[in-house]
């Protein structure tokens, strides 16, 4: 068995929060903007009750069928087409929540505001919120305000990016508390990933 047979592809820091005990057995997961399920192999595989929403119906269908070979036991509708800021899910229903390069493609601050406060909302009191998202942490000067926070990336892509300011403020507003200080990965100079992690008091 290989670590991606184990893992599958997991997002590098997400799998730190994995290591460091912040996720663990029995806890139910919800990955909001879930995709095709990357992040979600091992936590099947370990029994975990996940949970997912996605605004894709192709991608909810996929991740169903990925969540049937790996835990069978799972209700296929545990993985709702839904999106982010519209979640069917009860308040404090999760003990984690899960946002892998969601947020970044909010449409404007009212929808970045929307989806982190459905997130939040849907988050048990001691939860655990991880985020990655794109920023201007880093290389704020190589990015091109379009419109508001909508940007135009060296890469060539266009993302809703963040500064710290926003991350911090957010959380204060939340009522959250940062359990890792923020941290970003610039790449290469054409785009910088954030990691977001905060618990809800």
């Amino acid at each position: 068995m290989t670590l991606v047979d184990e893992f599958g592809d997991i997002d590098i820091y997400l799998f730190d929060q994995l290591l460091r005990g912040r996720i663990r057995p029995g806890m139910r997961v919800l990955d909001a903007g879930c995709g095709g399920g990357r992040n979600l192999v091992y936590l099947l595989k370990q029994g975990y009750e996940v949970f997912g929403a996605d605004s894709d119906p192709a991608a909810v269908d996929h991740v169903r069928r990925v969540a049937l070979s790996l835990a069978p036991a799972l209700p296929a509708t545990n993985f709702v087409v839904s999106p982010v800021e519209r979640m069917p899910f009860g308040d404090a229903f999760a003990d984690a929540v899960l946002s892998s390069a969601v947020l970044h493609f909010a449409r404007d601050d009212g929808q970045f505001g929307a989806m982190v406060a459905e997130m939040w909302r849907v988050l048990k009191p001691g939860g655990l919120f991880w985020s990655r998202l794109a920023s201007t942490i880093g290389m704020a000067e190589r990015i091109q305000p379009l419109d508001g926070r909508w940007s135009l990336l060296p890469d060539g892509s266009e993302r809703y990016v963040v500064d710290e300011a926003l991350l911090l403020d957010t959380t204060r507003q939340l009522g959250g508390h940062l359990l890792d200080p923020i941290k970003t990965t610039v790449v290469q100079g054409q785009r910088a990933m954030t990691t977001w992690v905060a618990r809800k008091l």
